[in-house]
């Protein structure tokens, strides 16, 4: 192998652990200095169509690369970059989410590369590397910038809301920087995130249901709120949508009045329905089985230490109690021990059936 591809071998291998490592704060996570709500300004600048936005028409998946009709001369580790961010990013690069997320981790690049003049060179880069794109990106990127510091800047005000007003706040600034559908598409996760927690409250107040019209509810509002993707997104995150459901307060309570066998039973159901295989679903029963005995044992010796803890006191007592935890818990009776001695008992926490 030759020096240069070595080299470029090299330099491929820190880009790419740089891209993999970084992680912006989310969009609208409120930091810095305060300052007051008006400073939203309305946007009647024109900007560009983000790549596949409704007024031009979308790419073809992986357009990036070739739409570029000729990409300006790169030094080596930028032309790796591009490379990269090809590999990683072309085939969706149509997407806002997808554009803003690249932009994300290019600006962490460039801030490191060069910190003074990290913008300059970051557009540069864009109009060599991307040039059919390149309006669009500087564009998001501009207000991508403006929206970080119209966040920073309104911390304070937006701490004093209550989360509804909050929410409304960011979304009024979010659309009038990047406009109501792009907006949309840049944090339509969230949005879907959102309504699934509208959802459950909504579900939780129905005391009239029993669990099982519960989980219906809740699968059909899932199946609205993903469309044709909501079994993809049950795959992709079973556990997240199975202790969404499982976390309700009046589901809590039903399965508490039930009896051992009833609460397997309707676990069991709830987990199946929610799109467990066969073999996770017995992983879990075999958990809940194995937490069912821990915590009845951590019950009694609960149970026994207040016995003890009336009768003796200090290094008496603590001795004691070094028995009644190698007896109850085993191996675990040191961890148990040094959790009582930072001031946490983990048997008074409430028991949250098919969760811990």
């Amino acid at each position: 192998m030759s020096v240069q591809a070595k080299r470029m071998l090299g330099t491929s291998a820190v880009i790419l652990g740089l891209l993999l490592g970084w992680r912006l704060l989310p969009l609208g996570q409120t930091s810095g200095a305060p300052a007051d709500a008006g400073t939203v300004r309305a946007q009647g600048r024109g900007r560009p169509a983000l790549v596949g936005g409704p007024s031009g028409r979308p790419p073809m998946p992986g357009a990036v690369n070739a739409a570029a009709p000729v990409a300006e001369p790169l030094d080596e580790e930028l032309e790796v970059l591009r490379l990269s961010l090809l590999d990683r990013f072309g085939s969706r690069l149509d997407e806002p989410a997808v554009q803003l997320r690249m932009l994300e981790q290019l600006m962490r690049y460039f801030q490191a590369r060069s910190p003074d003049q990290w913008r300059e060179e970051l557009q540069t880069f864009l109009r060599k590397a991307f040039p059919s794109q390149y309006e669009a990106l500087a564009a998001l990127l501009r207000d991508r910038m403006d929206y970080e510091k119209w966040v920073k800047d309104n911390d304070t005000y937006l701490r004093g809301l209550d989360s509804k007003q909050r929410r409304a706040a960011v979304w009024d600034a979010r659309n009038r920087l990047f406009g109501k559908e792009t907006a949309h598409r840049l944090w339509d996760s969230e949005l879907k995130h959102q309504a699934l927690v509208d959802a459950l409250q909504v579900i939780d107040a129905r005391q009239d249901l029993p669990l099982s019209e519960k989980l219906s509810a809740y699968k059909a509002r899932l199946g609205e709120v993903y469309g044709d993707e909501a079994p993809a997104h049950l795959a992709r995150h079973p556990q997240e949508s199975m202790n969404r459901f499982l976390a309700l307060p009046s589901v809590q309570r039903e399965l508490t009045g039930m009896s051992p066998a009833e609460r397997a039973r309707s676990l069991w159901a709830v987990r199946q329905e929610l799109g467990l295989d066969d073999e996770a679903l017995r992983r879990w029963d075999a958990l809940d089985q194995t937490r069912d005995a821990r915590w009845e044992a951590g019950l009694r010796y609960m149970a026994e230490r207040a016995t003890l803890a009336r009768t003796l006191s200090g290094d008496a007592l603590e001795a004691r109690l070094q028995e009644v935890r190698a007896r109850y818990f085993g191996t675990e009776a040191d961890v148990i021990a040094q959790e009582e001695a930072s001031g946490l008992f983990r048997f008074t926490r409430p028991r949250q059936w098919g969760r811990n």
